[in-house]
């Protein structure tokens, strides 16, 4: 048996390759839009994907389930679980509580297990060639390396009203009747690691065991008491702000994402024709550089969304492919640059790239304001405006902010002032930047606080010390 995991770094997700040596067949769990890497080794390994499942309506990203299978053939499965309430809407196979998928000597068995969503299922593996029982569990967003997956989405991005009470009820049996049956040594591989808003604390560990979790994860003395209320006021605490475009994905992911097919390479666009695209605002461009080079001057009513880890979570921050019509022209280096930015692109369902420059020269420019942390004291702000966490908030901030995370600023603008200037910062300065950039481009005077709160509280040390001198 074959097992690889795909791992995406900007949005902490994995997806999961298995595959039969002996038959040549292969099933995907979980994809990501962007194919080619689940071909590519299916190709390597001289196998054929025949199917693709997913665990459940995901928040994060927008799946590629349909894609994947569009592209190869293979059957689509997805859960039938969870009630009228969470069925999908497009064609597929339904999986429910311990049905089966063969692949060879692979046996791939649905475990039901809500909690995170009432239709999660999880995928436990029995390698047929070396053992009669299950040797891996697949628990999608049910159990991380060291946490869980948060049952409060649904209230924060789908609508839902208090259903993460009912979410931690399910999860809290889950464990019980699902996860701790299984032996120690079966191996869990989790959808998502480290820095994922699916969870609190999710590890960097990319795998771990039914034992070291039930040993030493945060749950499992609740458990071992067999106490739901201590487990549920635990596991609801503390969970960071959910992106508002996690709603949007739900949404897409239940009705079916657009199957893009093959993706023409972008081209490399003249300068020229971008700036009277940008004048007649039937483009908008894209800033892909780094916060700091975007200070020094950019793009008139450009968005900055940095090229790297983060690409496609910021992109769903300040694009919403629903009401954002324009297409987007990109600041790359060269094509190859410009085609990995929008692989990333389409995992959160931003497809439409016109193209891409290498330049900024000859289009409109523009300089974004900036204030010092020592000239912030009896300036003229409607806002101070923290795009941070509410957690990193709550352990200091710039007195008299307010604070909406950035992956929320755009979706809440009813909480921004119409009129006056509005002060911006987050820890560095990267995510400030980002929102910012959505803001201006929004029509909001917007200054960004230099070097944000690391400078802020750096500049009120200093001055403590020597006042205290």
């Amino acid at each position: 048996m074959l097992i690889e995991r795909i791992y995406d770094d900007d949005l902490a997700q994995a997806g999961y390759f298995i595959g039969c040596q002996a038959k040549g067949e292969a099933i995907v769990v979980d994809p990501r839009r962007d194919i080619a890497v689940y071909q590519a080794m299916a190709a390597a390994n001289g196998m054929k994907i025949v199917a693709v499942a997913e665990t459940h309506i995901h928040a994060d990203f927008l799946s590629g389930t349909r894609e994947l299978a569009a592209a190869t053939g293979a059957t689509a499965y997805v859960s039938g679980e969870g009630g009228a309430d969470w069925q999908y809407e497009f064609e597929a196979e339904r999986l429910h509580d311990n049905d089966e998928i063969a692949l060879g000597n692979i046996t791939v068995k649905a475990v039901h297990t809500p909690g995170h969503t009432p239709e999660h299922l999880s995928f436990l593996i029995t390698d047929g060639a070396f053992a009669d029982t299950p040797g891996y569990l697949l628990s999608g967003d049910f159990v991380f390396s060291g946490d869980l997956g948060r049952p409060d989405l649904l209230d924060a991005v789908a609508g839902g009203v208090d259903t993460r009470f009912a979410g931690a009820k399910q999860l809290f049996s889950s464990l019980r009747n699902k996860f701790l049956i299984l032996p120690d040594h079966v191996q869990v591989h989790p959808g998502h690691g480290a820095g994922s808003a699916c969870g609190k604390a999710l590890g960097a560990i990319p795998s771990s065991t039914v034992g070291y979790e039930r040993l030493y994860a945060w749950w499992g003395p609740y458990l071992a008491a067999n106490d739901e209320e201590g487990f549920i006021a635990e596991l609801l605490d503390g969970q960071p702000d959910a992106h508002a475009y996690f709603g949007r994905m739900k949404r897409e992911n239940r009705q079916g994402p657009a199957v893009m097919g093959a993706r023409a390479p972008l081209e490399e666009l003249d300068t020229t024709e971008v700036a009277r695209s940008l004048a007649a605002n039937s483009m908008t461009f894209v800033d892909t550089r780094s916060n700091t080079e975007v200070h020094e001057g950019t793009v008139a009513g450009s968005l900055n969304i940095p090229a790297g880890k983060s690409t496609a979570s910021y992109g769903a921050w300040v694009v919403n492919p629903e009401t954002d019509t324009n297409p987007l022209v990109l600041l790359a280096s060269d094509q190859k640059s410009a085609q990995d930015m929008w692989d990333h692109l389409v995992r959160v369902g931003i497809d439409t790239i016109a193209g891409f420059v290498t330049t900024i020269d000859g289009l409109p420019a523009s300089t974004p304001k900036l204030i010092q942390p020592e000239e912030l004291v009896g300036f003229n702000a409607a806002m101070v405006l923290d795009v941070r966490n509410r957690t990193e908030h709550a352990a200091g901030h710039v007195p008299g902010s307010h604070q909406l995370s950035g992956g929320r600023v755009m979706w809440n603008l009813d909480q921004l002032p119409a009129e006056g200037t509005i002060v911006t910062y987050c820890q560095s300065g990267v995510r400030n930047s980002v929102a910012s950039s959505a803001l201006r481009r929004a029509g909001y005077d917007v200054v960004e606080l230099d070097g944000s709160y690391a400078a802020w509280a750096a500049w009120q040390q200093t001055r403590e010390t020597v006042s205290s001198n």
